[in-house]
């Protein structure tokens, strides 16, 4: 598998307090198959579409830690991007370390306090199946802090802000990779707004994507499996989506991106 570029998401996992009920859950919204546990890191556990590796489940190791889904971006040189991050204003939560032959990782946060993890691929270089129904589809980090974050990822990984029009909400932002054209179609990410209408108490965090055929079915077989609602569905440019909270409390969306609208409608 060729190399994921410099600053795109390579790959994502939830921590769960209960994998086996995270694995019911997502197997049957997303049609994922599981690997064996490893539990020699946490009863890690690759989650696979049509035999492709796409996402992960790891059990919490400790109560404190949040319940939630990781974004890792790729890097070439994971020591060089942590010291990047410090230079420019954010925060290396745990420094890099190697995970086996699979590769090193670092966690980190921008200045905002979004977190999210840096990965050096060893023998895992990430997603082997993306954008398809079923599989991870986009990523974005919602801000109170727009003007530091878009300087920070820009001078960390070299990406250029771009307004973002077909996302149906102002004051959002596309990230286009060093070297790529500009245009929608080669972003890899992006920035929202936490606004006065999101509750004072929500952190700034990155927001992951799943591809489903249908959004308004995958809310309603979210809400089956026990899960809920946050933001109820709304079709783009991009597509129709919501964001959801699985039955432990993790946040992610799910996105229609074969039904699309000319602005943000219900």
């Amino acid at each position: 598998m060729a190399a994921f570029a410099e600053g795109v998401p390579c790959w994502v996992d939830v921590t769960l307090p209960d994998v086996e009920a995270g694995k019911r859950f997502y197997g049957e919204l997303l049609g994922w198959t599981f690997g064996t546990s490893a539990p020699e890191y946490g009863m890690y556990t690759q989650a696979f579409r049509a035999g492709k590796n796409v996402a992960a489940l790891v059990g919490k190791p400790d109560g404190r830690m949040p319940t939630a889904w990781s974004v890792y971006l790729a890097t070439g040189d994971v020591i060089g991007t942590a010291r990047k991050v410090r230079d420019e204003g954010g925060t290396v939560i745990t420094d890099p370390v190697r995970v086996g032959d699979f590769g090193t990782m670092a966690v980190v946060a921008d200045p905002g306090g979004a977190v999210f993890s840096l990965w050096q691929a060893g023998s895992h270089a990430g997603f082997e199946e993306q954008g398809v129904p079923g599989s991870y589809g986009w990523a974005e980090v919602y801000t109170r802090a727009p003007e530091r974050v878009d300087a920070f990822y820009e001078a960390v990984f070299g990406f250029r802000v771009e307004p973002d029009e077909g996302a149906g909400v102002p004051g959002v932002v596309r990230w286009t990779p060093r070297g790529r054209p500009a245009g929608a179609e080669h972003a890899v990410g992006g920035r929202g707004l936490i606004s006065a209408g999101y509750p004072t108490e929500m952190p700034a965090h990155f927001l992951t994507y799943f591809v489903v055929d249908d959004c308004d079915e995958a809310v309603a077989i979210t809400q089956q499996l026990g899960g809920r609602i946050a933001i109820d569905p709304v079709t783009t440019p991009h597509g129709r989506s919501s964001v959801v909270i699985d039955s432990q409390g993790a946040s992610f969306a799910v996105i229609d991106t074969r039904t699309r609208g000319d602005a943000a409608t219900a």
